[in-house]
């Protein structure tokens, strides 16, 4: 379990790349599907990882939470299959039934939405406005698997509230911490060659 930084490269203030993506089911989804009238919280993620797995009945919780405010959520798989079958849309269908997660999460069989959204790890947040512009890009909390930090979402929450009230974005983003984006041979990004 290699803990790797995002990196954070989207800037504040961008718009979030468009995408059109199954789920596990092979139903379709796009921004504008996902999207809610005040904002949506797009969440990188994966079946295997233990920092998604530390975090999932909590991203669930919060995810009902964000839909009574009237903003999105959606999450992301963007891993290999072929080299990570645990992370395969099958495995996503009881993964997402386990910790009931009622949100779409979709399948980035091609990476191009990891790339596009410039994702690093597993998790990783990136919250927008009603006019999708990118207003947060960090991590839930400072709970890790391994340290005695209670689940908040403090992090992501303060940002949400922030965002709610119209004030400008947090001046400290911590990056999120998690598990590698296992990107297919070839399909890194520039970045991490």
């Amino acid at each position: 379990m290699a803990e790797v930084p995002s990196t954070r490269i989207l800037p504040l203030g961008s718009i979030a790349p468009e995408f059109e993506l199954p789920d596990a089911t092979g139903q379709t989804f796009t921004l504008d599907d996902v999207r809610g009238p005040r904002g949506l919280l797009v969440m990188f993620v994966c079946n295997h990882c233990p920092f998604v797995i530390h975090l999932a009945s909590a991203l669930s919780a919060f995810a009902k939470e964000l839909d009574t405010q009237g903003i999105g959520v959606v999450a992301i798989n963007s891993n290999d299959i072929e080299k990570y079958p645990a992370d395969a849309p099958d495995k996503m269908l009881a993964f997402s039934a386990q910790y009931d997660w009622q949100l779409p999460y979709l399948y980035d069989s091609d990476q191009s939405v990891a790339h596009a959204y410039v994702a690093a790890c597993t998790p990783d947040f990136y919250l927008f406005d009603g006019e999708l512009k990118l207003a947060y890009c960090g991590q839930f909390d400072s709970s890790r698997p391994k340290n005695t930090t209670p689940i908040t979402g403090d992090d992501l929450r303060e940002a949400v509230r922030a965002m709610l009230a119209g004030e400008a974005p947090l001046s400290t983003q911590r990056p999120s911490t998690g598990c590698n984006i296992k990107w297919k041979p070839g399909n890194e990004p520039d970045h991490f060659k």
